[in-house]
């Protein structure tokens, strides 16, 4: 576990910046320049594991044309890329085309060395350690249960779900996200958090009610994903980061450390989010799961997961979702045609994957509203970058 960068383990350029507490984020009370300091460094709100990169990092050359213009229409209205780096208060975008950097931007005091928050993001990168685990063998199957990998939840409401049903944010378990309301599901999983407790957040998610069937119901779940944390720490036998640094980031070519939040000191890594890596490290995950999660040679995740995870999931009841393993899809545009998909976190963050077009985006967003209120929507602009890079 890695104390609080002080400022002098790494010389980290933004270790002594005021910052805010995990409430004010989740309250929406930031100030615009107190998040933005808060974003880059959320190793300081809780403790945390450190995710190590391996000897060469992954080159990332310059595309023979820089991406400056995009323009796309949202309602009738065209924006710009100033428009949207603007609204959308991004704080950092990468481009990838074919592996190759078509636009890099640092906003907002931000740097190559900068770390970032993840947010939900993390929840793609947990259904990833599913899938190596899966792969590894840690699990036989995505449609066993639950409780053969977190026996903490025999008798809940997740008796009776299925990995697959986890990842599908389909469990059957009652839960309730809002971010703002201190009375919610999700505040409850981040009070967890805050006391440090082990497994207060397995606590929690065991005396969740049942409000539908397993397979039946798609309900978005912070909780749900703290679970499948559980899953792969259990299955695995070894902590979140460290089998992330052995899997992916050794083997994909990261650059730096990144590092992930845990629910206690020497804990379980929040499943969910508190993931913080550079701008560039993120753009290099993308790149691996463009590349159906080969790294290093190695075929880290079984082939076919990465279709399998990144295509749009349906209910037992026949209804069609646009969510994958833990993956957002696209509900129309262009990128639907070209079977794209993206993670995707709250106050901006996104990696979105474009494996037909060879096209990465990641965006680092340092907005302090936790709704979105008054941001323009990303897929027209994803779209709108292919686009322009055919």
């Amino acid at each position: 576990m890695t104390p609080p960068d002080n400022g002098n383990s790494d010389g980290y350029p933004h270790a002594l910046e005021p910052i805010g507490t995990v409430r004010q984020i989740y309250d929406g009370a930031l100030s615009p320049e107190l998040a933005v300091n808060t974003y880059r460094n959320i190793d300081r709100l809780f403790p945390t594991r450190t995710v190590e990169p391996g000897g060469t990092p992954h080159a990332l050359p310059a595309a023979a044309t820089r991406l400056t213009q995009v323009n796309f229409t949202v309602s009738a209205a065209t924006y710009s890329l100033a428009n949207f780096m603007s609204v959308n208060r991004v704080a950092g975008l990468l481009i990838l085309k074919d592996g190759k950097i078509a636009n890099e931007t640092y906003q907002y005091g931000n740097t190559q060395r900068t770390r970032w928050m993840s947010m939900s993001v993390a929840k793609s990168i947990t259904s990833t350690l599913i899938g190596a685990a899966v792969k590894d063998g840690y699990i036989a199957s995505i449609d066993d249960q639950v409780t053969k990998y977190v026996p903490r939840l025999a008798g809940s409401a997740y008796d009776g779900a299925t990995v697959r049903n986890v990842m599908m944010m389909a469990s059957g378990a009652q839960w309730n996200e809002t971010y703002t309301n201190p009375n919610s599901d999700r505040r409850q999983l981040l009070e967890a958090q805050i006391s440090q407790k082990p497994g207060s957040a397995m606590d929690l998610m065991s005396k969740l009610p049942r409000a539908a069937a397993p397979g039946s119901v798609y309900n978005y779940s912070t909780g749900e994903t703290q679970v499948a944390g559980e899953i792969v720490y259990n299955a695995v036998k070894k902590p979140l980061a460290q089998y992330l640094s052995e899997k992916v980031w050794s083997k994909a070519g990261m650059e730096a450390q990144a590092n992930w939040w845990l629910d206690s000191p020497n804990g379980v890594e929040i499943g969910g989010s508190g993931l913080s890596a550079t701008l560039r490290d993120y753009g290099r995950f993308g790149l691996f799961v463009m590349n159906d999660g080969v790294a290093a040679g190695q075929q880290v995740v079984p082939v076919g997961w990465v279709t399998e995870a990144g295509t749009p999931k349906v209910l037992t009841g026949g209804n069609p979702i646009n969510y994958g393993y833990l993956w957002w899809i696209p509900p129309s545009g262009p990128s639907v045609a070209d079977g794209a998909f993206y993670a995707n976190g709250i106050m901006g963050q996104q990696i979105y994957i474009n494996r037909k077009e060879k096209v990465v985006i990641v965006v680092w967003g340092a907005q302090t509203d936790p709704a979105g209120s008054g941001t323009l929507p990303v897929v027209p602009f994803f779209d709108a970058v292919v686009s322009a890079l055919r």
